[in-house]
């Protein structure tokens, strides 16, 4: 297993935040590492970081790596995929105690990457499902199959950047496959519901017109080394996306439709966002934060799941859409989280 440790000094960038954000995403980040990770113990770490805090009443995230896909994919015309590592560290610094007195302190916050590369796992041919289930012409869904048990403000929920992974590796693996070999080269793509991954393949930044990305948490966007340019968004309040009308080859949703309150108007709007004959591809494993995700989201299996995005994909205007089981192959039959894909064109 190979691991690049990459420059910091790619692009530099501010963004505000609270401290307590800031020693957040640092245990957050920490824990997502293994025990031997190069910069000694984890505790180690983290104290060091959150002693630093105290200094100061705010923290700012004043670089991110973004050189770490460019090492990796060091050479064209060959197989990126078998010169790939599989894990990619990268750092985000913090700095502390920046104000009128001066007295600032640097942190810096490693974070691991999964490439989707190099792994153990196999990646058998996407199998289709059928989609059976048959709509009709008026949405049946009432105003509570949208309510969710935490009606709070979501941009205070999401406030903390949670710089780890919501699925597993094998998971991730897949996906990143299945992008690799279902995106073009020389696409314009948006990832909506973004966060400081994208999962798309080490080479993308490089192959791609543009990947831009919206979320909810611009510290999280502003660490994602895949993005060319971004925008916070909270689609539940705003659904309209801040682009123009056929802008996009390829809109890309990861795990993340289950939280959505207005999914119909979103898929319009990634519709309209879409160049005719795009396509939007929507990603889906069996984990949420059940307290974010809708009523009836939480009364379904994984099966129904799908077919519900159908049908949001329906009545959002797309031509007939298609299923697929992507789930990865991990070596003794060990338990991993499933991995599905909808996805449809834009007329």
């Amino acid at each position: 297993m190979t691991t690049i440790r990459s420059p910091t000094n790619m692009f530099s960038h501010t963004c505000t935040a609270f401290i307590f954000c800031a020693v957040f995403a640092s245990i957050y980040a920490v824990l997502s590492l293994p025990i031997n990770a190069k910069f000694g113990t984890r505790s180690q770490f983290i104290q060091s970081t959150a002693s630093a805090a105290f200094f100061s009443d705010f923290a700012r995230i004043v670089s991110a790596d973004r050189s770490s896909a460019a090492c990796a994919d060091d050479s064209v015309g060959k197989d990126v995929s078998k010169n790939t590592p599989r894990y990619i560290e990268s750092e985000v610094q913090m700095k502390y105690g920046d104000d009128a007195k001066g007295n600032p302190r640097t942190r810096g916050v490693l974070v691991r990457r999964f490439t989707g590369d190099s792994t153990p796992y196999s990646f058998p041919p996407p199998r289709q499902i059928p989609l059976v289930k048959e709509w009709p012409e008026i949405p049946p869904f009432s105003k509570t199959d949208f309510f969710r048990a935490d009606e709070g403000d979501d941009e205070n929920f999401y406030n903390l950047p949670r710089l780890v992974y919501h699925i597993d590796e094998p998971a991730v693996a897949s996906l990143t496959q299945y992008y690799r070999a279902n995106i073009s080269p020389g696409s314009s793509i948006l990832d909506i519901c973004s966060s400081w991954v994208s999962h798309f393949p080490v080479e993308f930044p490089r192959l791609m017109k543009r990947i831009s990305g919206t979320g909810m948490n611009a510290l999280e966007l502003l660490a994602n080394d895949q993005l060319t340019d971004y925008e916070a968004r909270n689609l539940n309040v705003n659904p309209k996306l801040p682009y123009d009308d056929n802008s996009f080859d390829v809109v890309t949703c990861v795990v993340s439709i289950d939280y959505l309150t207005h999914p119909i108007d979103v898929l319009k709007e990634v519709r309209r966002v879409l160049r005719p004959g795009g396509k939007v591809i929507i990603s889906q494993s069996n984990r949420c934060f059940p307290s974010k995700a809708i009523s009836m989201w939480l009364k379904m299996n994984d099966r129904q799941h799908l077919e519900l995005i159908n049908g949001y994909l329906k009545y959002a205007g797309f031509n007939p859409a298609k299923a697929f089981d992507i789930t990865a192959s991990v070596p003794g039959d060990a338990y991993n989280d499933p991995m599905f894909i909808v996805e449809a064109k834009a007329p």
